[in-house]
């Protein structure tokens, strides 16, 4: 990564830009109800009732059924959305600045695999977070998710710059492996320092 190697910067939200924990959202059900937060965390998974829930084939309501099942707890749908959006916990910190900062050289972009209503959440707790960003692609709107090489392909073409072009910047190396197969330059984040090293390795 070098000066002028850039057309485009495409960020992940969660974990990159809002900081979230999982760990949160079983307290909460578990406060709710009655039970020990470590019973929840063993019963829940990222199965495919999540999965089509992030790509939008089911609904909030039908998503909550399924927990309801497969966790064993009878929670209201208020109350698991409750849960729900407690993940996230604000701004990671200095990242609003250099987003702007970002913003001023190249256009910006996010791509979040996440659900309609963490995505009212976020939009509304967090403006000043994704307000540097020309579009957000949400996994749950355009049916698509990383790091599926469709979901990539996709976003890229909405861009419209070549794959080689672009820095893709996330925390989890699954997406960063889905997209540095699709050809797009990428950055492995663990903290707001690796966005602004890469940032500074690439002039701006």
């Amino acid at each position: 990564m070098k000066p002028g190697a850039a057309d485009a910067l495409l960020f992940d939200l969660g974990g990159v830009v809002i900081d979230i924990d999982f760990d949160r959202v079983f307290a909460r059900w578990a406060a709710s109800a009655g039970c020990d937060p470590a019973l929840l965390r063993a019963r829940f998974s990222q199965d495919e009732l999540y999965r089509r829930h992030e790509v939008g084939e089911i609904g909030v309501a039908a998503y909550f059924a399924s927990l309801r099942k497969s966790l064993g707890i009878d929670l209201s749908d208020a109350q698991f959305l409750d849960g729900w959006n407690a993940i996230y916990i604000g701004e990671m910190p200095g990242i609003v600045a250099l987003l702007a900062r970002a913003a001023q050289r190249l256009p910006l972009y996010a791509f979040t695999n996440t659900n309609p209503a963490h995505a009212a959440y976020w939009s509304v707790r967090f403006p000043e977070a994704v307000k540097s960003f020309k579009k957000v692609f949400i996994s749950s709107s355009i049916g698509l998710r990383k790091p599926d090489a469709q979901a990539f392909e996709f976003v890229v073409r909405e861009i419209g710059a070549p794959a080689s072009r672009i820095v893709f910047f996330d925390d989890s190396p699954h997406n960063i492996e889905g997209a540095r197969a699709c050809g797009l330059q990428t950055v492995l984040v663990n903290s707001p320092s690796d966005v602004a090293a890469a940032l500074a390795a690439l002039g701006i």
